[in-house]
Formats: structure tokens, sequence, C-alpha cells
């Protein structure tokens, strides 16, 4: 998608507006001894109340059973919400979207549940500092590559890794849209962005040789050696000179 008009970036950032706001309080809710399930269910009733449709409930082939992904220490990301518990010392990626006077957009957080370790708070942190490079190289003139370089910069300097299969996208009239954003890339290859363009970027770091496998259940990634991932998304809309960030809380 690409913005053409004022309307349409009012929608975008109200609907990224509501959804950081439906993010925070699922975040909060990851202490221990919480279920997974439970918290899926008050998301549904938290994105009713603020009169927006989630974008992942039903959803692909299996249709996702969730409005909120889930996806927990080696979960990379798809998780389903099912009925894990929740323990000291997890990390849990929650993955959502919404729709909003006919938008979509996507955003992701890693939370850390009761005390986390050194190590996972610095993979955290990386993270977070993977997707705001992003963010930077997100304007007009520069390519997907140069996102995904950026980001592949952070987290190779940290010493970790990445799945070359899963990646950002584009957003907006589809929850995935062209172009893929990979977690590395080469500068000055791939899609040239314009100014208005909508796009969902989320790095994926892993604190282990960065495989990656799909799960039985045909939606969780999850890593083959059971390093622990970490994920961070913003929704943003490419600029000239900056990109706008629409699902900032």
């Amino acid at each position: 998608m690409r913005v053409t008009t004022e309307q349409e970036r009012d929608v975008l950032r109200e609907g990224g507006k509501r959804l950081a706001a439906i993010l925070e309080r699922a975040a909060a809710q990851c202490v221990p001894g919480a279920v997974l399930a439970d918290i899926n269910t008050d998301t549904a009733a938290h994105m009713q109340e603020l009169g927006v449709r989630p974008s992942f409930l039903g959803y692909g082939k299996p249709p996702f059973p969730g409005v909120v992904c889930a996806s927990v220490n080696d979960g990379v990301v798809h998780g389903i919400p099912g009925e894990y518990v929740m323990q000291d010392g997890d990390i849990v990626t929650l993955d959502a979207g919404v729709w909003h006077e006919g938008l979509c957009t996507d955003s992701a957080i890693t939370v850390g549940v009761g005390n986390i370790s050194e190590e996972d708070t610095r993979l955290l942190r990386t993270a977070q500092e993977a997707r705001d490079a992003q963010i930077m190289a997100a304007v007009a003139g520069n390519t997907t590559g140069d996102i995904s370089a950026a980001s592949q910069s952070v987290t190779e300097k940290a010493g970790y890794t990445y799945p070359r299969e899963l990646g950002g996208h584009g957003v907006g009239r589809a929850v995935h849209e062209e172009p893929f954003i990979a977690s590395y890339g080469v500068p000055g290859t791939g899609e040239v962005l314009v100014e208005g363009q909508v796009l969902a970027l989320e790095p994926i770091l892993i604190a282990g040789n960065g495989r990656v496998r799909l799960a039985n259940d045909g939606w969780l990634y999850e890593t083959v050696d059971g390093a622990r991932a970490a994920q961070y998304e913003h929704t943003v809309i490419v600029g000239n000179d900056e990109a706008e960030v629409v699902t900032q809380p």
C-alpha cells in the first residue's frame, strides 16, 4: 500500500494507536502463572472494546485460531495462544494486527516473564535496536536491501543470527503485501522505496544458529537448536526524511 490521502494516513495512525494499546495490555498480563489462551480471550475483548477487528483470526491455511500470536522462548513467530502456563524466566513474543476503517496495521513485542536472565535481556534490547535501525533506513530513495542490511549489521555485531525464511512485509490493504523485507540484505539492492509506502518492519533475532522449522500445528516456527528468539515490529509510513511510526505506544 501507498498512502495517497491524509485521510488514509489518519486511519492508519488511529488503527496503530489502538493496536499499541492492545499490545500493551496483553504484555502486562505476561506474568508467571498466566495462560496464553486467557490473554488471547482478553485481547479479543479489548479489540472489540476499541472498535477494531483482528486481522489474524481465521487468516491463512489452516485458519489461525487466535487474535494474537504468542511465541514462547524458542518459538520464533506465529505461535498459537493455547493452554501453555507461563513460567518465571520465559520470554514471549506477542504479535497482533487489526483492521480499522478498512486498513490494517501490524505490530509485535517480546516480553520477559518475571525475572529473565541477563542473556535474554541483552537479546531483547538488541532486537529493539535492530528494528529501530530498519526504521531509520525506511526513507524514500533507499531500497529494501538498505533496510535489511541495517538490521543485519546490528544483529551480527551483537553475535546473534536471523532466520532467512522470515521477515517484514508491506501492509495496509492486506495483512501481508509485497515487498518482503528480510532480516539480512545487501545495501542498494531490492525495491526502491517511495514516500507514503506502508511497511511492517520486524527483524527477528536468534541466540543460536538461526535455523528454524515449522511445528506440527502448521503455524509456529521454532528454532531447530532450541535457542531463544526475539522480535519487535512496527508499522511505518515511508517518508522523504524519516519514516512515521504509526504503532508507537
